[in-house]
């Protein structure tokens, strides 16, 4: 007799939040800047950014809290179509 294992999926989502030092974006160099025009809304920059700095619009692209947003370029490295580039401030 087969036994079925059943798991239930738990996705966990960040979202950003003031630390000890408060909002974090004023430690930025560089910021990634998004053209919709290239935008495919696969998400996969808001899925790896370590900071959760990337929100979904209503529109479901996706948009930078600057606030938090440290420059790290995560999200412009994982873009599949290069739709974020990373601008110096």
């Amino acid at each position: 007799m087969e036994s079925k294992i059943k798991f239930d999926l738990i996705t966990p989502i960040s979202y950003p939040g003031e630390g000890s030092a408060g909002a974090t974006g004023s430690w930025r160099v560089f910021k990634p800047i998004i053209d919709r025009e290239k935008c495919r809304k696969c998400l996969l920059c808001w899925l790896y950014c370590p900071e959760a700095a990337i929100r979904v619009s209503e529109e479901n692209y996706p948009e930078i809290i600057y606030e938090y947003c440290k420059g790290c370029g995560i999200c412009a490295n994982e873009c599949p179509v290069k739709a974020i580039s990373m601008v110096e401030e």
